[in-house]
């Protein structure tokens, strides 16, 4: 089993950056991806970033170029920086483990104030 904790989630102005965290409860070395989804009300959620346990990332079109997605095996944290944030970047942001199963935290709400 394992538990994930995101933090760093607020209010932020258009134009400027935040950086979530998500902490695990053990190692995430191994972790075959992680990953960042989000979920607006009334939307389907979606998938934003991904990294693999080699190091290779992904991004939804609608965030390249403006979100990075890195871990820290040794802090046991994957993050995303958002830079250039839109209200449309407005949603609840989930960290997701695929390690075997898939484990899920339980959010962080980010807001993006025009």
């Amino acid at each position: 089993q394992v538990q994930l904790v995101e933090s760093g989630g607020g209010l932020v102005q258009a134009g400027g950056s935040a950086r979530l965290s998500c902490v695990a409860s053990r190692s995430i070395s191994s972790f075959n991806i992680l990953r960042w989804y989000r979920q607006s009300p009334g939307k389907q959620r979606e998938l934003v970033a991904s990294i693999t346990s080699g190091g290779h990332t992904n991004y939804a079109d609608s965030v390249k170029g403006r979100f990075t997605i890195s871990r820290d095996n040794a802090k046991l944290t994957v993050y995303l920086q958002m830079d250039s944030l839109k209200p449309e970047d407005t949603a609840r942001y989930y960290c997701n483990a695929l390690a075997g199963p898939n484990y899920w935290g339980q959010g962080t709400q980010v807001t993006v104030s025009s």
